[in-house]
Formats: C-alpha cells, structure tokens, sequence
C-alpha cells in the first residue's frame, strides 16, 4: 500500500534475496544484525530492497496494523544551535497535537537504509531534516509506504518542503559587506545540492556578479565549530608565511585583510564565532582588517566581540511547521505547495558597522 492511498504489489524478501543474488536467510541478517553480513553483500541487499521499495517483515506489520501516534525526524547529527532549535520547534508542535517523536541519527559508518527502515515500524510519518540525513532515493521509498516531509534541503517530488528563506538575505549580506569597500571576500561551509547553505551561496555569488567582482576563497567545510577553527589556523598560517617572505610587502598589503581576504561570509554562526574567537586572539583585528558574517542569530552571536553580523531566521517555527504538515498529511489532507519562513539580516560590529550607542542611565 502506497502513503496516498493507491495500490501497488508488496515486495516481498523472496524478491530481494532474488535480485541481491543470496539467500532469504542472508536478506533477514542484513536488516537484523548486518554486522554479520560482508560489507559487499550487505550493499546488494540494501541496493535491492531500495530498488523494489521493500520494507522488513517488522515494519511492515507495523504499517499494516496500528499507529503509534509517534512522528519521526532523521537529522544527520544535532550538533550546535540550529538542529537543536528546529527539533524543539518540531517537538513542541507534535506534543500539542499528542504526538511523541522518534529521532533517527544516521551514523556515517551504518549502512543507511537501516536506521530509516527500522524507524518506519514505529512512526505514523518521517521529517527528512538536511540534505545530508538521507538521500533522496530514501526519501522517495520511504515516501511509498508513510506520509513525508523534507526541511532544509532540496525538494523531492511528491514531497512536502520546508524552506527558511536564505538566497535573497544572502546577496542583501554580501552586498552590505561590498558596500563596506570589501572586494575579497570568501565564503565558508559545505555546498550539499539543495541545501541551505548551497542556497546561500548561490546569493553571495549574484552580489558578487552584480558588483563586478570573483569569489575569493571558497572553504568547503562542515559547519562545526572545529572547522572553524581549523579554518582561522590556516589564514593565520598563510599570513605568517607571507610576512616571513616580505615582512614590509606583507604588512602593507594586507593593511585591510588577510590571507588574501578582506571578509568571509561564513555558513552559519558557529563556524563565524569560532573564526573570530581564535583571530581575535592571535591580535587580528575583526572587522578592521577582516569582515565575517555568520547565520542563525544564536543567542552568542549578540553577546560576541564584536557582536556578530547574521541573519536572524525563526528555526523553530520551520520545524513547527513541518511538524504539523505531517501530521495533517496522516490524516489524509492531500500535499500543498512548499512553505518558505522569512530570514532578516542582522547587523552589527563584525561587518564593519559602528556599535549601537549604549542608552544613558536614568
């Protein structure tokens, strides 16, 4: 039985084990304990079954028998600021609709059909959150069998999609830091096709382009806190070369910049506080000599020196709203169009902008 209502034929495991080339026995190791099955058969098994959109005997009887009044998220980690508020956000609208969730983490080293098949016998319908929680060949074949959503990441056909707006306050960032004079500016974070960040990036480059200036350094980096750092180590390293080749050439070049950089636009917040605490710190003056930008308007970013230029977008009401799309989808409202949630630039001393005066006491 298809999620919309529509019959289709039921794989069954003689179908996989036939088009995997092994046994019925071996198909039940590979979902049961595929720690047992060699890595090139386990892969036959799970390309076969994503192939015929088979489902294991558990889940199935689970889809076939009851709800469990539960919704299920599958995030590729919950690491930093962003995926913790949109869970919440998620939450709490499932709570108020007397839902419970069920997360699913997908460990990079597990096979990921698993953790994603074994979710659909305890969950009446899956968020898909991040271009990199699941493909979207998974996406689609859990689509077959349970109402489906996807936030922050490219559309999958027939799937409802939750955007936070992140092109147009992109280009409005970049072109605020042109408008600073900043004509070498990078950008920082891992281009996933139709993710956020990837849209993001695509706005940086239409500033650019209108202004008549080249991306400078592009850092292809997770958004974490140690990339980074990672990334403030390798600007400081490039510096200390430069000035060690031609201390006075050096010095007077990079009067306004670094590492051939005069500004960054970072993927999100995390990865612009980590730059900017460990710059700081080794005495480079930010913005003075680099601009950085980040994203999400965390709580830190107000209370950072300098505050952080960002941009401030309401995370936990994209995940409310999923949230509630799904649920609304469970009962049989058929799928509307993408929802996109507004994203407003916030500006403050990171960029080049003059601090906010301090309000004279009483």
């Amino acid at each position: 039985m298809m999620a919309n209502g529509a019959s289709t034929p039921v794989p069954t495991i003689y179908q996989v084990a036939e088009h995997a080339g092994v046994s019925i026995a071996t198909v039940s190791r590979a979902f049961s304990d595929p720690s047992k099955v060699a890595p090139r058969t386990l892969d036959a098994v799970l390309e076969a079954a994503r192939v015929l959109r088979y489902v294991p005997a558990a889940a199935a009887r689970a889809l076939a028998v009851r709800r469990s009044k539960a919704l299920g998220v599958v995030l590729p980690h919950i690491d930093g600021p962003y995926y913790a508020e949109l869970l919440v956000g998620f939450e709490v609208a499932a709570s108020e609709l007397g839902l419970s969730v069920v997360l699913a983490l997908l460990n990079p080293q597990e096979p990921r059909h698993l953790s994603v098949l074994d979710l659909l016998g305890r969950v009446d319908g899956v968020a898909f959150m991040a271009r990199s929680g699941a493909q979207d060949d998974t996406v689609r074949q859990v689509a077959d069998v349970r109402p489906t959503v996807s936030v922050a990441r490219g559309q999958v056909e027939g799937v409802d999609a939750f955007y936070a707006e992140n092109r147009a306050a992109a280009r409005q960032l970049t072109e605020h830091l042109i408008e600073h004079g900043r004509r070498r500016i990078g950008f920082v974070g891992r281009l996933e096709e139709g993710s956020d960040i990837g849209q993001r990036h695509v706005g940086y480059l239409e500033a650019l382009e209108e202004a008549g200036l080249a991306p400078a350094e592009r850092f292809e980096k997770d958004p974490v806190e140690a990339s980074g750092l990672e990334i403030a180590e390798m600007l400081l390293a490039v510096e200390r070369e430069r000035n060690d080749a031609d201390a006075g050439a050096a010095g007077a070049d990079d009067a306004t910049g670094i590492a051939g950089l005069d500004a960054l636009v970072c993927g999100n917040d995390e990865l612009a506080m980590a730059i900017i605490s460990r710059l700081t710190a080794a005495g480079v003056d930010v913005p003075g000599r680099l601009a950085v930008t980040g994203w999400d308007d965390t709580v830190t970013a107000r209370y950072l020196t300098p505050g952080l230029t960002t941009v401030r977008q309401d995370v936990a009401e994209l995940g409310a709203l999923a949230a509630q799309r799904l649920a609304a989808l469970i009962d049989g409202d058929t799928s509307q169009s993408p929802v996109t949630v507004d994203s407003n630039v916030v500006l403050r001393q990171s960029c080049g902008c003059a601090p906010d005066p301090v309000p004279a006491l009483a």
